[in-house]
């Protein structure tokens, strides 16, 4: 059996198994690390030794209790001693006897050889091999490594066999307080509003130690301030940090340094311990007022100035921060004539003004401006009020002024709408500000009065009629008065004057609309057809009213009488029964209307009856003399009839849109044909505004029967020449007719050139072409008809032919021809 030798413990019993003892080390130069070890191994072996004795006890009285009466007979154990303890961060110079492993085969002769494997084996831990003694030959660190798991044999040194079978045991670090407590967070930053009250909490903060909280008190930490101690406080367990005293200012400290310590061993004297800075930032509230610097200030304007402009700024200050120090301002006093508003960007007042100033009238204006906060605190009310007030004094200087009316914001006149020309409408006031009695002159502005119907005294300020008014045309004139000082007419100043028109009873009333109604032909007596009303363009006075009557050429009427409603209305009334459309289907019914005045006027009006024909429910179905009422439904017949009767219409519609469209078709056509294969060419002339029967349109007409289409013998035909030539070659006999043949030869030769010349030019192109040619013959048997020649020559010529060329020449023969005798004397 392995088992500890325990001094002079192991002398008394022995242990099975593996038995591991820790004995002192055999010099005592170790001090008093050595002697710790020794203690904690006295202990373990105590606690051994009873544990076996227990685990003895409560076997006997079984089978094992015949084999002695000894209740400390040794007894096998369901356990097994596999634990030693060393002590960290030992600082001897020798290595560190940590424990002994021994077997009951040893017999001391050196024959058993001892080894150890596992964590720190041969490095860290070694065994004698005789002695079975381990030993530490490093300085071990237990918040670094706790513990150490090896494994221990015994073998025979010459066979190297295992003597015992291998046993694992554990070297336990044994703690000591070599770690100080350290903040892993800090340093640490907090905040607490000032003015909190004592023992409000700020913070907490945590140290913590690397030694064994389980062992002894070497991890109990407890915490202090060393600075500031008397403004904070912290909790000795839980290191929360809370406020000392309640007066804390912002305004006078924003923050503080702490330094708070931790220390082990629960603050005992040789205890470890360690320090973290803790600052303090103390946040503000709003408890401080807003402050003007000063309590007067000065500024000075003109009274000129338009109403918004700036006067000064002033600002209050607050020693808070951030939106405790946002203020609005007010005017106390002075507030009809300045206002304050407040520049959101610099917390500034910025006094403007409000109405216009007036030197004359006020030269210093006192405003009292006062500064509140916006967010007070209900918690400091009682510290007191959180405003403040300060005096802007305001010095108005004086400048030229423009003339001002009265009164300023304009003046309202009335005038009767039969006003004369020239009656005084009203009068306009104005004065110069600067001084008294200083003349000023009127005028209107023409841009709003272009009609020019008022004009106004140029001194006096009266504005007179300068044309005849009508109120229903306009019942308001709104006019400009310019007003301007009579030395310096820059110096101006202008003000509205709207003139209303008063009404007078100048319009007749009339019927609101031409009113037209229907009676039935049945109609019963005392039965209301219809209801009239009148208008009246002039203004509706309060008892005025307005009388219906008939015309008093309606006084023999005995169909329709009227009746006044007395509501500016009257309603129409039949008379008698039986009407009959076909006698009379139209009755035109003259009424009179007459104003309450004054004065009264009065109005013919006409209302346009019509008989029409009704059924039995009154409805009416038709108001013409010869209309019949016609069914409201068709047989099938019928329908079937008309319906057959518009397919027709329809398709020959169709029919004659086809047929039209084919002529325009064939049209097309033969324009085309007559543009590329037939030119005609028709150049005559007309005889004048007299000659009517000139042109034979029949060659126009009937495009394809030219002269030259026939031979040549028979010459052209005469319905393509004009009249005169045919008369010429009907009554002249075989001269005339050889003559006109011999001049159209001429032409024909000359065409027929051209047309061969044309297609043997091989540059045109190979359709027929439309050629233009300019020959005027050789000669005219005319000669010359100028009237500069017939002027300048002296001979006498003989112009009888002229009237033989037709009523085209008739005029022109008349000038020429000679004069008849007979004529002359007649």
């Amino acid at each position: 059996m392995l088992h500890v030798d325990p001094g002079s413990i192991s002398s008394f019993f022995s242990f099975p198994l593996f038995i591991f003892s820790n004995k002192m080390a055999p010099s005592w130069t170790a001090g008093a690390w050595t002697l710790l070890a020794a203690l904690g191994f006295l202990s373990c072996c105590s606690f051994g030794w009873c544990e076996a004795s227990r685990t003895s006890g409560s076997t006997s009285g079984g089978s094992r209790q015949e084999e002695g009466p000894s209740s400390l007979e040794r007894v096998k154990r369901g356990w097994v001693w596999n634990q030693f303890f060393v002590v960290e961060e030992y600082t001897g110079t020798e290595p560190l006897y940590v424990g002994k492993i021994h077997t009951d085969s040893d017999e001391g002769e050196g024959n058993i050889k001892y080894t150890i494997s596992g964590e720190g084996a041969g490095s860290i831990f070694i065994i004698d091999e005789l002695t079975g003694d381990i030993h530490a030959t490093e300085r071990l660190d237990r918040e670094e490594k706790a513990f150490y798991t090896l494994q221990a044999r015994a073998r025979d040194r010459l066979s190297n066999d295992l003597l015992e079978p291998e046993s694992e045991f554990v070297i336990k670090v044994q703690d000591i307080n070599d770690s100080e407590p350290k903040f892993l967070e800090g340093p640490y930053i907090g905040s607490v509003a000032e003015l909190s009250p004592i023992g409000t909490s700020v913070m907490k903060v945590t140290a913590s130690d690397a030694d064994d909280p389980t062992y002894g008190s070497s991890a109990r930490v407890v915490y202090s301030v060393l600075d500031e101690e008397k403004i904070f406080t912290v909790d000795r367990h839980t290191g929360i940090i809370m406020t000392a005293v309640a007066d804390l200012d912002r305004e006078t400290q924003d923050r503080y340094e702490l330094v708070v310590k931790a220390t082990d061993m629960a603050g005992q004297m040789g205890g470890l311990s360690g320090s973290t800075t803790v600052t303090i930032v103390i946040t503000d509230v709003n408890d401080n007022p807003p402050r003007f610097p000063q309590k007067m200030y000065q500024f000075s304007v003109s009274e000129g100035a338009a109403v918004g402009t700036p006067v000064g700024r002033v600002i209050a200050t607050d020693a808070d921060m951030g939106e405790n120090t946002d203020m609005s301002y007010l005017i106390k006093e002075e507030g009809e004539l300045f206002k304050v508003t407040t520049d959101v960007e610099t917390q500034e007042a910025v006094v403007s003004i409000k109405k216009p100033l007036d030197f004359e009238n006020k030269r210093t204006h006192n405003v009292v401006v006062e500064a509140v906060n916006k967010h007070v605190d209900p918690r400091f009310v009682d510290l007191g009020s959180f405003r403040d007030q300060t005096i802007v004094r305001v010095s108005v200087s004086d400048i030229d002024e423009p003339p001002i009316f009265q009164p300023l914001e304009g003046t309202i006149m009335e005038v009767q709408e039969d006003a004369k020309v020239g009656a005084l409408v009203g009068i306009i006031t104005a004065r110069d500000p600067d001084v008294k009695n200083k003349p000023v002159r009127f005028s209107i502005d023409r841009t709003t009065d272009q009609e020019m119907i008022f004009h106004i005294d140029p001194d006096s300020g009266a504005i007179t009629l300068g044309k005849i008014l009508d109120r229903e045309t306009a019942g308001w004139h709104n006019i400009t008065v310019r007003a301007v000082e009579a030395d310096n007419h820059t110096m101006a100043s202008h003000s509205a004057v709207s003139i209303r028109i008063l009404d007078v009873n100048d319009n007749p009333p009339e019927l609101a609309t031409p009113y037209e109604a229907s009676v039935c032909e049945d109609a019963k007596p005392g039965q209301l057809i219809h209801t009239i009303s009148v208008v009246d363009r002039d203004e509706p006075q309060s008892d005025h009213r307005f009388y219906f009557t008939l015309a008093p050429e309606a006084s023999s009427n005995r169909h329709f009488t009227l009746r006044d409603v007395k509501d500016h209305t009257a309603g129409i009334q039949t008379q008698r029964s039986g009407f009959n459309r076909h006698e009379q289907n139209v009755y035109f019914l003259p009424i009179l209307v007459v104003d309450s005045g004054p004065p009264s006027l009065s109005s013919t009006g006409t209302l346009t009856i019509h008989v029409c024909g009704c059924d039995a429910e009154g409805a009416i179905q038709s108001c013409n003399a010869t209309a019949y009422v016609m069914s409201a439904a068709l047989s099938p017949g019928a329908l079937i009839a008309l319906l057959v009767c518009m397919l027709i219409l329809i398709v020959l519609v169709l029919l004659i849109l086809t047929l039209k469209r084919h002529r325009k078709g064939q049209r097309m056509a033969e324009d085309e044909e007559d543009m590329r294969d037939n030119v005609i060419k028709y150049n005559d002339e007309g005889g004048g505004e007299q000659d009517t029967q000139a042109y034979d349109m029949s060659a126009l007409r009937n495009l394809y029967d030219f002269p030259e289409a026939k031979s040549c013998d028979s010459g052209p035909d005469i319905r393509s020449l004009p009249q005169w030539i045919q008369a010429n070659r009907v009554g002249g006999g075989a001269d005339g007719a050889a003559a006109a043949a011999a001049d159209f030869s001429l032409f024909k030769g000359y065409i027929r050139k051209k047309v061969e010349q044309a297609d043997a030019d091989l540059s045109v192109p190979p359709y027929d072409s439309f050629q233009t040619y300019a020959f005027e013959g050789t000669s005219s048997p005319a000669l010359s008809l100028s009237s500069i020649h017939t002027m300048s020559t002296t001979s006498e010529q003989d112009f009888s032919y002229l009237s033989d060329w037709g009523p085209r020449f008739r005029q022109l023969a008349g000038y020429y021809a000679p004069e008849n005798p007979e004529e002359e004397r007649s």
